[in-house]
């Protein structure tokens, strides 16, 4: 897995799988790129900040402590 962050533009791409991304589904806050067997290849994160601090809170408190103090 390869995780990239582009602060410019606020949005985190997380990169699942190697393989070709044959179409794309957007959600609400996000891009699920996929290949042509439906797997999910790369995730385009929007307004990654938020997201990953809604995240966050539902992280155990030993995680929390460990990878954000």
């Amino acid at each position: 897995m390869k995780v990239r962050y582009n602060q410019n533009d606020n949005t985190l791409m997380v990169e699942l799988l190697r393989k070709k991304v044959d179409h794309a589904y957007e959600a609400e806050t996000m891009i699920v790129h996929v290949s042509e067997d439906n797997e999910p290849v790369l995730l385009e994160i929007f307004d990654a900040s938020a997201f990953l601090t809604e995240e966050a809170k539902t992280l155990p408190a030993e995680i929390k402590q460990k990878y954000f103090a």
